[in-house]
């Protein structure tokens, strides 16, 4: 197989989780309850749970490896910086898709990163399992979202299907143009990470919190340690 056709191959799959997720939520037809509200609050805690993950283990690292200190710093806190005001922007505009934007937002820089890395025989693996890991319940969460501002399920599945095509676009285009470019590839990594902590504490862990109950924010326990547990078996 071609690398190529490996790289798209593997960020369409990591990819296509977020259609999965969403295509979950869509079958998951049980009425309202308590323990439903504490499930769905577990997963958006796992989710959240594996963005910090992949900001520890998979993008800062790289960031490290890659660029001076001084650089590091300044990527970094321009990337939550950018992501702040994209989020804004976005809420504003298009009303409440914070977990939609923290999918899109992620996953293109991740997916350029991610041809960039097999480029030069990095830890591209690692970061698709991440990609994927992380996109599954950020699917599902942003498909009841979306369902709750009013957006018809089938335009809301047909979203996070095209989301899903632009990884191996940006996997691709990351493989030919940033593989020999490493300090390019730190900087977006950085930035993205940044960006994902932002969106982390702004948006995705203040859901995750349920008044009165203490065991769905033990989902975020969980997503770190399966992105722990990830790089010790990739990484």
């Amino acid at each position: 197989m071609s690398p190529l056709l490996m790289i798209g191959l593997v960020s369409w799959l990591a990819g296509i989780a977020a259609f999965v997720g969403g295509c979950g939520a869509q079958l998951e037809g049980s009425a309202e309850s308590e323990g439903k509200r504490e499930l769905i609050h577990g997963i958006v805690a796992f989710g959240g749970g594996i963005l910090v993950a992949a900001v520890a283990f998979a993008l800062v690292p790289e960031g490290v490896a890659a660029l001076p200190l001084w650089a590091l710093a300044l990527a970094f806190c321009g990337g939550g910086a950018l992501f702040c005001a994209l989020d804004a922007l976005i809420t504003r505009r298009a009303g409440n898709r914070a977990q939609f934007l923290a999918m899109l937002l992620d996953f293109v820089p991740e997916a350029l990163a991610l041809g960039a890395l097999f480029g030069h025989g990095g830890g591209g693996m690692l970061l698709a399992l991440f990609i994927g890991a992380q996109n599954l319940p950020e699917g599902f969460n942003a498909h009841r979202e979306n369902l709750g501002s009013g957006v018809a399920p089938r335009t809301s599945l047909l979203g996070l299907l095209g989301v899903s095509l632009l990884g191996p676009l940006a996997a691709c285009c990351g493989y030919l143009f940033l593989r020999d470019q490493p300090l390019l590839t730190g900087t977006i990594l950085s930035a993205a990470a940044g960006g994902i902590l932002y969106l982390v504490f702004q948006d995705i862990a203040p859901q995750a919190q349920m008044r009165r109950h203490w065991s769905p924010t033990l989902g975020a326990v969980l997503g770190f340690a399966f992105g722990m547990v990830g790089k010790e078996l990739l990484g």
